[in-house]
């Protein structure tokens, strides 16, 4: 698309990415973010506050809906494909945003904060741009079916503490993505169908990279803050996950990869 308006400014860009409800504008935007941050022409600081997360706006499609009444996603026919397909094109929709709104939220970090979480927005919208051609290939659009905006939830929750979102949204909700999706690969690979694999692949290597993002900086603001990572993961996790924690189980190998301690493996795979 035409993008009229180039500014200077991550946090101007931040502000429209989440602002409006425009798809194609905010996969263009983010893209160009990424570019003016890597030709050094984007300044990282800004003396406007970040307006109230509730003002946030999303496209009128697809619609959201309880996760108890999504479609149904089994991989054996044609429809429950697209439904698989088009729930995965939902959570990389959303991750753009996540990744613009910390970006945007919590100010006064060091710049490599900044980069790294554009990066991360940049990255989303490559994903969101690959599944939702993939889905034009199963003669369905991005919104034709009903999403849930769980992901979301989290974001609003943790609104007012970047430990807490750092904890629930790459630390626990992003990270359940490298303990689902090998196997769901591994599905794909029986089915004989590599463009999935490929795809599925793809999105799974730079989510090990995203999980470990959220770990880099959780710990460096538990050392600002001068207390111990691993107990204020367990603490922020029962105090914000329903239900007190995730349930396993849990792919230890890529989790310690992104980032995760022993201890705080041990502590979620315990009954």
């Amino acid at each position: 698309m035409q993008i009229e308006k180039v500014m200077d400014n991550v946090f101007e860009y931040a502000a429209v990415c989440l602002h409006s409800a425009d798809i194609d504008e905010k996969l263009a935007l983010t893209h160009q973010a990424w570019q003016l941050l890597h030709n050094d022409k984007l300044t990282l600081n800004c003396t406007c506050p970040p307006l109230p997360i509730n003002l946030v706006s999303f496209p009128d499609k697809p619609a959201l809906l309880p996760p108890r009444n999504m479609p149904n996603r089994k991989l054996t026919s044609p429809e429950g494909m697209a439904a698989f397909f088009h729930a995965i094109a939902h959570v990389e929709f959303m991750a753009i945003y996540l990744a613009w709104d910390i970006l945007y939220r919590f100010r006064g970090m060091p710049d490599q904060f900044y980069k790294d979480w554009l990066q991360v927005a940049d990255e989303e919208a490559q994903h969101f741009e690959l599944i939702r051609t993939h889905l034009q290939a199963l003669n369905i659009q991005y919104g034709d079916l009903p999403a849930h905006g769980g992901l979301w939830d989290h974001a609003r929750d943790t609104a007012d503490d970047l430990l807490a979102r750092l904890a629930m949204v790459p630390r626990c909700m992003e990270a359940r993505g490298l303990d689902v999706t090998p196997a769901i690969i591994e599905k794909f690979t029986r089915l004989g169908d590599q463009a999935s694999v490929d795809l599925l692949t793809r999105i799974l290597t730079d989510e090990v990279g995203h999980v470990a993002l959220g770990s880099k900086w959780f710990n460096y603001v538990c050392k600002q803050r001068g207390v111990d990572p691993e107990n204020t993961y367990q603490a922020m996790i029962t105090q914000y996950y329903i239900g007190g924690k995730p349930k396993g189980p849990f792919n230890r190998e890529l989790r310690i990869r992104a980032g995760f301690s022993d201890v705080e493996l041990d502590w979620l795979a315990a009954p």
